[in-house]
Order: C-alpha cells, then sequence, then structure tokens
C-alpha cells in the first residue's frame, strides 16, 4: 500500500440478497486529510463505512486501512481509527465525564494520563459546564461534540464518520467542522459521509455515490470545472412557466428551481446553450433574464446521478 494512502479499496462490495448495496468500488483516500461520501440514502455511504471499520464483511473485493487487511486483521484496526455514528450511542444516563472515563477504560488509554486528557478534550470540545450533566439531558449540538470527543480520546489515525451532523442546527454543524478541520491539520485523516452539498464543499476531496456505486470522486473544484454540462441560470417572473417552457427540450438534461431562479443543465457538446434556452423562453412568450454560470457542486451532483435518457427537474 502506497504510505500516502490511509484507505486503498480496490473493488470493494457488499450484497445484501439481491441489492447490491455497493458494487466494485475503488478508493484512495490520503493521509491528513479530509474524504467525503455525497449522496442520498441508501447510496452506499453507511455500508462502505462499516465495512472499512470492520464492522462489515466485504462481499468481494479488498482494502487495506492504515496498512491493515480487511476484514481479515480488522482486529488490529481498533486502536488506530474512531468512529462515530449517525445516531447518538453513547450512554444517556451517564454524565459527560463518566462517558469519556468509559471510553477511555474501553480503548485502555493509559490511567496515568486519563484526567489530563479528558479535561483537554472537555476544554477543547467546550463541554467544561456539561461535565456533571446527564448526557441524555443534552442539546443536539452537545451530544454531538460529546460523541466527538470520544471519538478522538484514543488519538485515533483514521477517524470515520456517518453523517455526523444530520441532527444538528447549521451554527453546530460549521463549528463541528472547524473542529474536523484542526484535527486534519494535526494529521488525522477523516472519511465523513454526508448529503449536505455545503459539507461535501469543504471536503479535501470526495466520491459521489448512487445506489452503491461510485460516479465521480476529485477535488470540489476539479468536479466542478469537469460537469459535461453547461449551467444556465434563469431569472423569471413566473418561474414555473419558465421550467415548463424549458423542460421538454430534448437537450436539456435538467432544470431545477431555487427561489426565482432556474438551474438549466446542457451538455458541452451544444455549441451556444445561451441561444438554446433564450429561444425557448421566446417561443413560450416568457419575460426572463438568462447567463452562463458556473457550476455548483449540486449542479454536479445532479449530472453524475443522472441515468441515459433521464431528465430531471
Amino acid at each position: 500500500m502506497n504510505d500516502d494512502l490511509a484507505i486503498r479499496a480496490r473493488g470493494l462490495s457488499k450484497h445484501f440478497g439481491e441489492l447490491r448495496a455497493v458494487d466494485k468500488l475503488d478508493l484512495d483516500v490520503p493521509r491528513a486529510s479530509i474524504y467525503g461520501f455525497l449522496g442520498p440514502n441508501g447510496s452506499g455511504k453507511s455500508t462502505t463505512i462499516r465495512m472499512l471499520c470492520g464492522l462489515l464483511t466485504p462481499t468481494e473485493g479488498s482494502a487495506s486501512v492504515l496498512g491493515i487487511e480487511i476484514p481479515g486483521k480488522a482486529t488490529l484496526l481498533k486502536p488506530r481509527i474512531g468512529y462515530m455514528t449517525q445516531k447518538f450511542s453513547l450512554f444517556a444516563d451517564m454524565t459527560v465525564m463518566e462517558n469519556l472515563q468509559f471510553i477511555a477504560e474501553i480503548y485502555s488509554y493509559p490511567k496515568r494520563e486519563r484526567k489530563a486528557r479528558t479535561e483537554e478534550l472537555l476544554e477543547k470540545y467546550d463541554l467544561v459546564a456539561q461535565r456533571k450533566q446527564f448526557a441524555g439531558t443534552m442539546s443536539g449540538g452537545q451530544r454531538q461534540r460529546l460523541a466527538l470527543a470520544c471519538a478522538v480520546l484514543h488519538k485515533p489515525e483514521l477517524l470515520l464518520l456517518d453523517e455526523p451532523t444530520s441532527a444538528v442546527d447549521p451554527q453546530s454543524r460549521r463549528d463541528f467542522w472547524a473542529n474536523l478541520f484542526r484535527l486534519a491539520e494535526t494529521g488525522t485523516t477523516i472519511l465523513v459521509s454526508t448529503h449536505y452539498m455545503d459539507e461535501a464543499e469543504r471536503c479535501h476531496r470526495l466520491a459521489i455515490l448512487d445506489k452503491g456505486v461510485k460516479v465521480a470522486d476529485g477535488s470540489p473544484l476539479d468536479l466542478q470545472d469537469n460537469t459535461g454540462m453547461h449551467v444556465v441560470e434563469v431569472l423569471a417572473d413566473d418561474p414555473y412557466r419558465a421550467q415548463t417552457a424549458l423542460i421538454d427540450i430534448p437537450l436539456v438534461a435538467s432544470v431545477t428551481q431555487l427561489g426565482i431562479r432556474l438551474r438549466v443543465l446542457i451538455p458541452e457538446s451544444v455549441n451556444d446553450p445561451l441561444r438554446l434556452v433564450n429561444d425557448a423562453l421566446r417561443a413560450g412568450r416568457v419575460v426572463a433574464e438568462s447567463r452562463v454560470v458556473a457550476a455548483s457542486l449540486e449542479d454536479v451532483f445532479v449530472a453524475v446521478t443522472m441515468k441515459p435518457g433521464q431528465q430531471a427537474a
């Protein structure tokens, strides 16, 4: 395995009967980076993470995590990885400090260093005032910070996060990501799944998954620069009428409404996308302004998850 990679997978697959939850996934995750999985529910994000940390046995393929082959030697991974699930999985009837102490015991953290480490984490994750509070009475953002503190208590080389911000407010999500960047800067590799576009944009690299298949990967900017689509933004007083005028044009791949604006995706093979849009709007007697704009990550997601012959709206 390349020493620059924390994770390398080839042909990784997981089948549940006839369902191919993950299908022939190739993956390269650089060390000390934040690598994202972007995809809707059912795209294979959680299943992949569970295979990579040894909780699920792959049906096919191979993976090396921190130089350890899985699933064969998955038990060797435990002291070197941290794992945070979608659902809060700590003890609601224990205090913040008791949860931290329990995790320290689970990972056999040196007893002479436990007090200093738990105090450090309480301070770092803004939990000092909650040290004696029962976890079950905490807010969503506080529980999230506690879960992260427990996941990194033993100073793992790799942190696996399965949609960790799905149940918290926007400010808590921003604070959480600030903590992730600090961890990456100190050498921790982070693999995080999300269905939020703004979070995916924060990753150094990401893979887009759709129905168990990786349909794109790269840095967010590289993906946005290589959508294979022109993006035309339309500003209309009657966006529904504008959408109706555009949606049935064969060369229009997608029309998405954002308030009074429309995002229109047109294949790069079309030489003059602006003219195509304006002609359709005039034919539909729609008063609107249109311009070619840069692709967003959401445009990328729409483009790569569309099936041949499918038109998204």
